[in-house]
């Protein structure tokens, strides 16, 4: 049997949800062991995370440099590093490891900038290094299979795009004093040049081209900030041209009250219509024109794509943590083939990289231009 992979934290200590949701994710599939970490830059923190982990107190760093170039000196140092740090951190530190022959796992987005994104792709190339982003919506097996339907003509010619990820986490005013403490997404200098866009923005969009398969030309978008005090955006919407006539629509939000979580992806081709909303992931509606709505389910549907993300019978739930756990096990594949010298299998080819992240930041910094120049239509290059 294969052994584990050696995997490294940089972020995600004591109290941090994302780094938790991560470490649950790559056990699911029992493809790695968390033996080093970076958890936090505070040293006595790092250590107390890092001994509640079970890691051994020469692998608990409070720096990431430090870490790589430890790591990377060892005979049993770790394979793969998991980023789970504000955004404003992603790209250096997954620089470090990349140039210590470190394969990468990170959180969204890419970076702060379209350079630093397109520097992060090229040297993960050069290096011939894994880099994969946790979007995670496209772990689930229904959009795989979604994907799948779209590839197989059977929605026809694409018409309408509509892709929402609304919240209300942001929406209550802030207290007296600025920021709310902790609260690095209103931070300019952590979260970069945009809050809800950069935060779950890019989660939307990927979305809408991953099933779909089309990146649009054009966009027109408006930013928006509602409540006082805030410095970044907490509300996007943006309007899509497609090459082939398609239009759509993307909207994203926190301060959208009473919406908890809600990813909506809606497809609607000249043969049929796609209805996905990932608070109810284990439904995917497929309605032919002229014909009845059809209700989808994992477990009775059968494509690879769908197979290869199920791991419980029809009739059991599969969720949030099942999907985040798919893209490590994809990049578990992705790593096991890179390190014996062969191509990466078919069944793992729909892992987001950081090639999806500089789509992700192109269409972050074109939606910035829009809006600067008074939404206007504005050419989306990546």
């Amino acid at each position: 049997m294969q052994r584990r992979i050696r995997l490294g934290m940089v972020g995600g200590g004591q109290g941090a949800f994302i780094g938790a949701v991560h470490r649950i994710a790559a056990r699911i599939d029992d493809q790695y062991a968390l033996v080093a970490g970076a958890l936090s830059s505070d040293p006595q923190r790092a250590r107390d995370s890092g001994a509640e982990l079970h890691l051994a107190p020469d692998r608990c760093y409070s720096d990431y440099l430090a870490m790589a170039l430890a790591e990377s000196a060892r005979a049993d140092g770790i394979e793969a590093v998991a980023i789970v740090t504000p955004n404003h951190l992603h790209a250096p530190v997954a620089t470090a490891f990349l140039e210590a022959g470190i394969h990468v796992i990170c959180d969204k987005p890419l970076g702060i900038s379209l350079a630093e994104g397109r520097a992060l792709a090229a040297l993960a190339q050069a290096k011939n290094l894994l880099f994969a982003l946790t979007h995670t919506y496209s772990g689930y097996p229904l959009l795989r299979h979604a994907r799948a339907m779209v590839e197989a003509g059977e929605i026809g010619e694409l018409r309408l795009v509509q892709v929402e990820y609304s919240q209300d986490w942001l929406a209550e005013a802030i207290p007296a004093g600025g920021m709310a403490e902790g609260n690095w997404h209103n931070d300019p200098q952590k979260a970069g040049f945009g809050g809800t866009l950069l935060d779950v923005g890019v989660h939307a969009y990927h979305l809408a081209q991953f099933v779909s398969g089309q990146t649009p030309e054009q966009l027109l978008a408006e930013l928006s900030t509602f409540v006082p005090q805030r410095t970044l955006d907490d509300h996007v919407q943006v309007m899509l041209r497609y090459a082939n006539g398609a239009r759509g629509t993307l909207w994203a939000s926190q301060v959208a009250t009473g919406c908890e979580n809600t990813v909506r992806l809606r497809l609607f081709g000249s043969k049929a219509q796609l209805d996905f909303d990932q608070e109810e992931p284990n439904a995917l509606w497929f309605t032919p024109q002229g014909g009845n709505r059809q209700l989808l389910r994992p477990g009775r549907v059968h494509s690879a794509a769908a197979a290869h993300a199920t791991r419980v019978p029809a009739g059991h739930p599969e969720g949030y943590l099942q999907a985040f756990a798919q893209l490590y096990l994809d990049a578990a594949i992705s790593i096991r083939a890179l390190q014996a010298g062969k191509p990466v299998p078919a069944e793992a080819r729909w892992l987001p990289t950081a090639d999806d992240g500089v789509a992700g930041l192109a269409f972050a910094e074109a939606v910035l231009r829009s809006h600067q120049q008074g939404a206007v239509w504005t050419s989306l290059t990546s």
